[in-house]
């Protein structure tokens, strides 16, 4: 295990590699071992400062701008090149690398970042393992959720890819299974979603007038037993949208721990399904330097599809699917 070590205040002046970039992400990556909840602590503390002002952990860093780092404890920096086994479930299956993107195949039960508890997620991983000059989270999968999971290697690609995800021009698609029998081959459903925090400090999502619009393309692709197996298609981006949506239709996904059935989780736990069923399993979109199209697909992990066939479950349909698009 890695000792830890105190550092003095630092100044740091922002480079091409780091302009643009959230202050939040900025420390994150700065202060490899620190907690994000930390990083949050500290700038809204004012013990970070830009130019010698104070921001919030939203603020875009600029070419020059000089960043005051406070004295923090970070972890030593592990050896270059050890190897990723030392989050033994973390045996990542790359599905493309070049000079600008990394994409993987995610398992379930790693978070992508660290933080709420949580040292080290898959970048910081990756950054361990081969200690490369950057790398980013293009976009994030809940910890229990599988499949693929987009990196950018250049501040010029992810600057790009997020603005193609605001604009709607990266496709993400999910496999899921829910309770009960979805009646539609295809609904768009389209609700309000509003953020929150329990008495217990933990972050939910729930539908409210008055929150952020979220819309999912629902496909139904087969019916076993008392659940159906959809295809979710996001329109926009929002945290939890999948399962909060479905939870509010009376179909939460199979094994949610946070908006779904908790008895029937139970049930299905004993009977086969130990995490929720809840794959990213395609993304779709041009190459943010190439404009080259990019079709990744990550096959339904063999858990999943051991489960579906203990329902009875059609498990050549998705084989179709993936196959096919």
């Amino acid at each position: 295990m890695a000792t830890s070590s105190k550092k003095s205040v630092t100044l740091q002046e922002v480079d091409e590699g780091s302009a643009d970039q959230r202050i939040d992400n900025y420390l994150v990556r700065l202060l490899k071992g620190v907690p994000r909840s930390h990083v949050y602590r500290i700038v809204r503390s004012g013990e970070v400062r830009v130019n010698s002002r104070r921001v919030d952990a939203t603020y875009r860093l600029q070419l020059g701008d000089r960043v005051r780092v406070p004295p923090v404890r970070t972890a030593v920096p592990e050896r270059a090149g050890a190897p990723l086994s030392m989050s033994p479930r973390f045996t990542p299956r790359t599905l493309l690398e070049d000079d600008w993107l990394h994409a993987i195949d995610k398992p379930s039960g790693l978070a992508v970042h660290g933080g709420s508890g949580v040292s080290r997620g898959v970048v910081e991983l990756m950054r361990q393992a081969s200690r490369p000059p950057f790398l980013e989270l293009v976009h994030r999968l809940d910890r229990e959720t599988s499949g693929v999971l987009l990196l950018a290697k250049k501040r010029a690609a992810l600057t790009r890819l997020h603005e193609m995800l605001r604009a709607g021009q990266v496709e993400k698609r999910y496999l899921v299974l829910v309770r009960g029998r979805w009646r539609d081959a295809r609904r768009r459903v389209s609700l309000p979603l509003q953020k929150f925090v329990t008495g217990s400090g933990e972050r939910r999502v729930s539908v409210q007038q008055g929150g952020q619009t979220s819309d999912t393309l629902f496909t139904l692709l087969d019916r076993p037993g008392e659940f159906s197996l959809l295809e979710a298609r996001l329109e926009t981006g929002r945290t939890h949208q999948i399962r909060v949506q479905l939870a509010h239709l009376g179909h939460p996904v199979a094994g949610d721990d946070k908006y779904g059935d908790f008895e029937l989780n139970r049930t299905l736990a004993r009977t086969g399904l130990k995490r929720m069923f809840l794959h990213a399993w395609r993304l779709g979109f041009e190459h943010p330097v190439t404009g080259t199209r990019i079709e990744l697909t990550a096959p339904l992990p063999r858990d999943l599809e051991h489960f579906l066939e203990l329902l009875g479950g059609n498990t050549t349909v998705i084989q179709e699917r993936l196959a096919h698009g």
